[in-house]
């Protein structure tokens, strides 16, 4: 009888999660632990992310909506009441801010008796992806990496255990990015930390080996399993390289690469979404088959993340399906079961490869953060997910669902559309809102403001600033008010959008849609009395993600639309206002974390007030049916959702309000020339 074999330790298994409130979102994690879950990954709510105080005007309508509003310490010891903190290992998706989360963390472990030494877990705190695709960027790159670099050198020295930075390639790829883009990207920004911390001088040279250490990944995994295993291959060895020769590095261990993952949102679809399972688990598979390229944690998401917010049992489903593969499966008990592959070693090699070329590109410019202030990579992720998008429409990447095998039998999962996803409860920013307003009305208000006075101080030195944060935690300083007292100091900062940069990604062929939908812009213009159709593409709110309103932009343009896009983060007031001046024909919003309830219908009332009732409004978002409709009762022209996968039948739709509201008879392409 032979021996069974030694099994390797599974990943940490995480779930993503927070809502609603600190207490609702305890309670969540509390039963997930008990349910088998290995560590805490938590989502903080937009205000938080982008250093918002919950009752600040452009927090209305997202407080709690895509993760749990952190306001102050009190909050945070809410969140973690009863949770050992120097027995959990914590993720924090949290970047603009990852300075204040952690000290509000600190803080709170400390009251909780713990030896910060022993503290585990990671912040993100990767600012340059946020410039390309999520937007929750405060501040300018200078500042933005003074801070990253200051909270590397105090963890080291202070938290030696914790990843004070989680280099995030995952929302490159959600932008757009290609496998080489990737690993080019995420390595550039890895390369312009390391550089920063280096020669700041807070860390000596004979510690670099205790930086590299704690330098962390967070990737995405997409359903092409096999190229995503090489990619993963490649980021490995391609960090053993750069860590050795640019940083000199000697101990192997040091060198390893460590990397968590969330696999791929982005491909979950709104049609049939019950095959968002099969996706999930072989992109799941892409980041744990190959030993040599495990994940050291993994959180999935819910199949039904492309409808609304998960509910707890949906959740449940994604923890079991890692939970199946590491105890009832054999795949802990082998070695690396791809090595001497040659396909995989082909492929990891030209992906590796791509990648140094391009990696040479950006440091050519002087590294990431010129590259970013320039639009080079945005407009690069913009490009790439304009050609993936327009491989989609024609047919050329096959969605099963979507734009392939999309009959259907009805799902008992979606029968009931309005409890499939969860809601949640407009009172929860009420009572937020109710119980900020009594947190600053019992602190200790001088000490409060002595400490941002303290904190301004620092801010103005080369001094780290980690010790007046935590010295402003303690003081119960908000959100809020910590940002802003940097925002005074360090001013604020609006990304390139890349959309100007984007070259055309699908040809007017003629006799196609996007020949026809030009035809129609021009033809409505010249009816109107217009050099060109002007449509508004406007981000209301907190949601950063402007992977679709760039699209829509784009493709816009393309169609011959002069198009007005602003970038994210507006208010309803500032919208209307360039509407207004802009003379456009067409506004349409572009919001995905939820908040289109209340957003979206106060666009349309400051419309009105302004005299403007010909320009239709357009939605586009993760928008429950239910919401939709209320949206077009409320006087929403078109509502479109992740289903609506044609860019350029959009456009055209557009084109068909904009006549329907000019009261403009409905356009018909000109017949085609008789042939001989």
């Amino acid at each position: 009888m032979t021996e069974p074999q030694k099994r390797d330790r599974p990943w940490l298994m995480r779930t993503y999660a927070g809502h609603s409130t600190a207490s609702d979102s305890n309670a969540l994690y509390r039963r997930n632990l008990a349910k088998g879950q290995t560590g805490l990954s938590v989502a903080f709510d937009l205000p938080t992310q982008t250093g918002y105080d919950s009752d600040h005007i452009l927090a209305r309508g997202e407080v709690g909506r895509v993760g749990v509003p952190v306001g102050h310490v009190g909050d945070m010891r809410t969140l973690f009441d009863g949770i050992p903190l120097e027995q959990t290992n914590t993720s924090m998706t949290i970047n603009a801010t990852a300075m204040w989360l952690l000290a509000l963390y600190q803080v709170v472990a400390e009251e909780q008796g713990a030896d910060i030494a022993k503290l585990t877990g990671t912040t993100q705190n990767d600012i340059v992806k946020e410039y390309l695709s999520r937007g929750t960027h405060v501040f300018p790159p200078g500042p933005s990496v003074r801070l990253i670099t200051d909270m590397i050198a105090y963890t080291v020295g202070n938290i030696p255990k914790w990843n004070p930075i989680n280099i995030c390639s995952y929302h490159l790829q959600e932008a757009g990015a290609t496998p080489v883009q990737e690993i080019a990207y995420a390595m550039c920004t890895a390369i312009s930390v390391l550089d920063a911390v280096r020669d700041s001088g807070q860390v000596p040279a004979e510690r670099m080996g205790d930086v590299v250490a704690r330098i962390s990944f967070f990737v995405n995994a997409g359903v092409r399993f096999v190229e995503e295993m090489c990619k993963m291959r490649a980021f490995a060895q391609l960090w053993e390289k750069v860590t050795l020769e640019r940083y000199g590095v000697t101990d192997p261990k040091q060198r390893r690469f460590r990397y968590g993952v969330q696999v791929n949102s982005l491909g979950l679809t709104e049609a049939q979404p019950e095959n968002n399972v099969q996706r999930i688990v072989l992109e799941m598979l892409a980041v744990t088959l190959s030993k040599d390229a495990r994940a050291r944690a993994v959180q999935l998401p819910a199949w039904n993340e492309a409808l609304g917010l998960p509910r707890p049992w949906d959740q449940q489903w994604s923890l079991r399906i890692q939970q199946v593969l590491a105890y009832e499966s054999d795949l802990l008990e082998y070695g690396d079961i791809f090595n001497g592959s040659e396909v995989i070693e082909t492929k990891t090699a030209a992906l590796l490869a791509g990648a140094e070329a391009e990696i040479a590109k950006v440091l050519e410019m002087g590294g990431v953060i010129p590259a970013v202030e320039s639009g080079y990579l945005k407009s690069n992720l913009v490009a790439s997910h304009a050609a993936r998008r327009a491989r989609i429409e024609s047919g050329e990447d096959k969605i099963v669902g979507v734009n392939c095998f999309d009959t259907t039998e009805p799902s008992p999962l979606t029968a009931d559309l309005d409890t499939a996803i969860m809601v949640v409860d407009p009172a929860s920013e009420r009572s937020v809102l109710a119980a900020l307003e009594a947190w600053r009305g019992q602190r200790d208000e001088a000490a409060a403001r002595a400490a941002l006075a303290e904190l301004k101080a620092v801010a103005a030195t080369e001094a780290n600033l980690m010790p007046a944060t935590l010295a402003c935690a303690r003081a119960g300083v908000t959100t809020g008010e910590w940002s802003f007292a940097l925002r005074e100091v360090f001013g604020e900062y609006r990304a390139p959008t890349g959309v100007g940069g984007a070259p055309v990604a699908v040809a007017a062929e003629p006799g196609g849609e996007l020949e026809q939908v030009r035809a129609a812009v021009a033809a409505t213009a010249e009816e109107l009395g217009a050099g060109k159709l002007r449509l508004l593409v406007g981000k209301p709110g907190l949601d950063g993600h402007s992977n679709g309103a760039e699209q829509i932009a784009v493709r816009a343009r393309d169609a011959g639309f002069e198009v007005v896009y602003q970038g994210i983060r507006l208010t309803p007031e500032q919208i209307v206002s360039a509407a207004v001046a802009e003379d456009v024909h067409c506004v349409g919003l572009s919001i995905l974390s939820g908040a289109h309830c209340e957003l979206v219908p106060d666009v349309l009332k400051r419309l009105d007030r302004a005299g403007v009732q010909d320009v239709p409004v357009i939605v586009g978002g993760i928008i429950p049916a239910a919401d939709g409709e209320a949206l077009k009762a409320a006087g929403v022209a078109a509502v479109f959702t992740p289903k609506d996968f044609g860019i350029t039948t959009i456009i055209g739709r557009i084109v068909d309000e904009i006549r329907l509201a000019n009261k403009l008879q409905p356009w018909t392409p000109a017949p085609a020339p008789a042939t001989n």
